[in-house]
């Protein structure tokens, strides 16, 4: 005879339901009456369609697609000019697409989150996306085979890519586009490194290596020789890159440069592969070539918590706020316990969304490193101690907490603590939720696309100046209604449905061209 079931039947899970439900509900009262508000943006409304007749539905398609394209149409002057420098290595008679439009159709095709080569074929070059493809971008004359595309990468000068994206950045900042969102005067930049891809295959001297052991190994000899040690290792090879992106505090987050981690870049004379640490040196330099009298705040994980790397970020006038673990620079964890207790006027609670903080901080604290203590650096340490509350799992009310730790480049006061911790050292993580976004949510970063690394890189970049162009237009007056009622990957296939139908048809081509070739101004909300 079976055992009863200790599990609640649909009568207790309703119960327990309701009653969650009413705890939520109980804790949002108590949140406003103590002057604590969400922070987080309210999520897509579960609501039918918005519109109630075709009409209604085809003007709104076509003036979302429309949104979208003079967005781009916008920019791509200021791509075009550095596009156009990049010679054109193939026969001039047997050219059949110009090098700047085979980049505005990787560009469309990232943009329009185009999985993969194979996607790409089979999707936009049906005759009706590509009829009003070229109604909305002249240029195009006719939807090239993708692996046009990756013949031409894989024999140009792809890094001219990226700074076509460089340039349209700089051309943004130069415009003042995003100077409300700036920290301190400063343009907040995360820097952070992710794996791309991996695989037992070498298919290029460039990609980092890491041992897998064989599982036989550890059984079959105790103490392996050398020569049996090496033969039964196998490796797995990687892509790994180093992103720095704009990651302002309302979200947005602009790809700004990419440094690849190469293989050849290591320290072959003590075995040892390329590295962050390394490539950001490498890209810290590339970054100060492009941006020279651009005002950084640059925002780091602990990783970055060592003396060369903040000592070039002095040495290029950049601030930085950098995560201090509990583990690293133990010198300066014993100053700040010693000292935070007798700093007067060295304390700043407030409340921030739903949680009530309290900042402690120790300025000036001196931090040697290098040989022998030579060198040495002063720094400024904030620790931020939080609290809130939530419902568990039991449907009562408890109180959280957690803790966080900083390393400021200036010193630290009540009226800057909380634009450096809140507002910029914690909008770090939009770097992380822009690699989720890239990886799982329509542009396929992990995805190959070639196995030649030039291609693969070239690839990378169209890929990053179409998620830029997608990130403008989410945050555009425009357009940003829109996005925030549909969301972003349904606002994708809403224009790729659009681009496949006779939706241009129905609102009138002539209606089209007008609004293609009304002044268009990019603001933000």
């Amino acid at each position: 005879m079976s055992k009863p079931s200790t599990r609640p039947n649909r009568e207790e899970i309703k119960q327990q339901r309701k009653a969650r439900k009413k705890q939520q509900r109980r804790l949002r009262e108590q949140q406003q009456e103590s002057g604590l508000a969400p922070l987080t943006p309210p999520s897509i409304p579960n609501t039918c369609s918005a519109y109630n007749t075709i009409e209604e539905e085809t003007q709104g398609r076509v003036e979302a697609t429309l949104g979208l394209a003079r967005i781009l149409k916008t920019n791509w002057p200021i791509l075009l000019r550095r596009l156009n420098k990049i010679p054109d290595p193939r026969s001039p008679k047997m050219i059949k697409h110009k090098l700047t439009m085979l980049m505005l159709y990787g560009i469309l095709s990232f943009m329009l989150h185009i999985g993969s080569r194979r996607e790409a074929n089979r999707t936009i070059t049906h005759p009706m996306i590509e009829e009003n493809l070229r109604r909305l971008f002249p240029d195009i004359d006719s939807i090239p085979h993708a692996d046009t595309l990756f013949r031409l990468l894989s024999r140009i000068d792809v890094d001219e890519i990226e700074q076509a994206q460089v340039d349209l950045v700089n051309e943004l900042i130069r415009k003042k586009k995003f100077n409300p969102f700036r920290i301190n005067n400063a343009y907040p930049v995360a820097i952070d490194g992710t794996k791309k891809l991996g695989g037992l295959e070498l298919w290029d001297e460039a990609l980092l290596q890491h041992r897998i052991p064989s599982a036989s190994q550890a059984s079959d000899h105790e103490n392996p020789s050398d020569d049996q040690q090496e033969a039964a290792e196998q490796y797995r090879y990687s892509v790994y890159v180093l992103e720095a992106n704009l990651s302002f505090q309302n979200g947005m987050v602009i790809p700004l440069m990419t440094e690849f981690l190469d293989y050849r870049e290591g320290d072959s004379e003590r075995k040892k592969q390329d590295c962050e640490v390394r490539a950001f040196h490498r890209l810290a330099e590339r970054i100060k070539q492009a941006f020279p009298r651009l005002p950084i705040m640059m925002l780091l994980d602990g990783l970055y918590a060592q003396g060369p790397v903040m000592q070039r970020c002095l040495e290029y006038n950049w601030q930085f706020m950098i995560v201090l673990k509990d583990a690293s620079l133990s010198t300066v964890w014993e100053e700040y316990d010693l000292l935070v207790e007798r700093q007067a006027d060295n304390e700043h609670h407030q409340k921030w969304g739903e949680r009530r903080q309290q900042f402690r901080w120790v300025n000036d604290i001196r931090y040697e490193y290098g040989p022998n203590g030579k060198k040495h650096l002063p720094l400024h340490v904030v620790v931020c101690e939080e609290q809130w509350e939530v419902v568990d799992a039991n449907n009562q009310i408890t109180s959280k907490t957690s803790r966080h730790a900083w390393i400021s480049s200036r010193p630290l006061h009540k009226a800057n603590v909380h634009q450096r911790c809140n507002l910029a050292a914690r909008y770090r993580w939009g770097i992380e939720s822009h690699f989720l976004v890239e990886k799982h949510q329509g542009y396929s970063y992990g995805h190959l696309f070639a196995k030649d690394w030039d291609a693969m890189r070239g690839y990378h970049y169209l890929m990053r100046i179409g998620h830029l162009i997608n990130t403008l237009a989410r945050f555009s007056s425009v357009l940003a209604p829109v996005i925030q009622r549909m969301g972003v990957r349904p606002f994708i296939d809403f224009l790729r449905t659009t681009l496949s139908g006779l939706w241009f048809d129905a609102f009138g081509l002539d209606a089209v061209s007008s609004i293609l070739e009304r002044p268009f101004r990019l603001r933000f909300v």
